[in-house]
């Protein structure tokens, strides 16, 4: 449905790959134990290919990695799957306070992105 399960918000130093892997390493040990039992695979984009990638978050979460690429350059095609994910990012372009990084602390903006989902599901429901 494009609800988040987690978010992680990194200094600009840190490349995607390795927060995902971040993010999941935090989710897993918040508790313990693995907060998403079920979880079997996680979707990304093209920006996620590669081998080591997908070892590191199958050893973290024991989930497969299923690049979502697009098929054509310049044309405007849904991909299946690939428009959860866009959804959700649209979203939060509806949060003004998210337009642009004002926070001095990385976990105040960690905190609007959590605020933003939170007014968005409880809009819906």
């Amino acid at each position: 449905m494009g609800n988040p399960y987690a978010a992680e918000v990194t200094p600009a130093n840190v490349s995607d790959r390795d927060g995902a892997v971040l993010m999941f390493s935090n989710l897993k040990f918040s508790n313990m134990k693995f907060t998403l039992p079920r979880l079997k695979k996680v979707l990304c984009d093209g920006s996620y290919t590669g081998d080591e990638f997908a070892m590191k978050i199958y050893n973290v979460t024991g989930a497969q990695v299923e690049v979502v690429k697009r098929s054509e350059l310049h044309k405007f095609v849904v991909v299946p799957k690939r428009w959860v994910v866009e959804r959700s990012f649209a979203w939060l372009d509806k949060c003004r306070r998210l337009w642009k990084n004002c926070e001095r602390l990385i976990s105040t903006t960690l905190s609007m992105v959590k605020l933003a989902f939170i007014s968005i599901l409880l809009r819906r429901y």
